[in-house]
């Protein structure tokens, strides 16, 4: 299942920066618009973006987007610099449960122009669409106070130190302490100061 990667990549590079070509508050009302046309299955807004699902060419039409879903959370990222937004949106609906993640990208007028989503449901790597609710409600994604930030350079590095990791073992990630992984339904964490994600993959 891609959710602990594409939560985490997203986190350490989606980030506000004071230099933007996108303002903040514009991306805020695009996703809040993304998520409630999910909720309503219209398609309209999105129907001009390039599309991929699951990382092969498609289209809208044909995709989990036109349909109403019945969304018991989500969470959105806004990247001002790329001008891009990754939403989570999580269904525990028991006629179709899934856990999908959209990135979409916009010109700086706001114009849709690619849509990128991972859409996993049963059968996929630990997929349990009620264990990732239970756990991610639970997350703290406060913003981080300025003066604790990292640089956008220093994050980005981190991001993508753990995506090499997966092809490349060897490959160093700066972990923090203590650190846990949401892997699909399943949690690392144990609640401990020595908490750690330097796990097998």
């Amino acid at each position: 299942m891609w959710s602990p990667v594409v939560k985490l990549a997203a986190f350490l590079t989606l980030i506000h920066v004071a230099q933007a070509q996108c303002s903040y508050s514009m991306l805020q009302e695009l996703t809040k618009s993304y998520v409630s046309s999910r909720l309503a299955g219209q398609i309209s807004t999105l129907s001009t973006a390039v599309y991929t699902e699951n990382f092969k060419s498609s289209t809208i039409q044909n995709s989990v987007h036109a349909q109403p879903l019945r969304i018991d959370h989500n969470r959105s990222l806004h990247d001002t610099t790329q001008c891009a937004t990754y939403t989570e949106l999580i269904i525990t609906d028991s006629r179709h449960p899934y856990v999908i993640g959209t990135q979409m990208r916009y010109t700086p007028e706001g114009q849709l122009t690619q849509i990128d989503s991972l859409v996993t449901d049963a059968g996929d790597w630990l997929f349990n669409a009620t264990g990732t609710l239970y756990w991610a409600t639970r997350e703290d994604w406060s913003p981080i106070p300025e003066a604790r930030r990292d640089s956008r350079a220093v994050i980005k590095a981190g991001a993508d130190a753990y995506l090499d990791l997966f092809s490349n073992k060897s490959t160093v990630v700066p972990w923090g302490t203590p650190c846990a992984r949401l892997e699909g339904g399943s949690y690392t964490g144990q609640g401990r100061p020595t908490d750690s994600c330097n796990l097998v993959l």
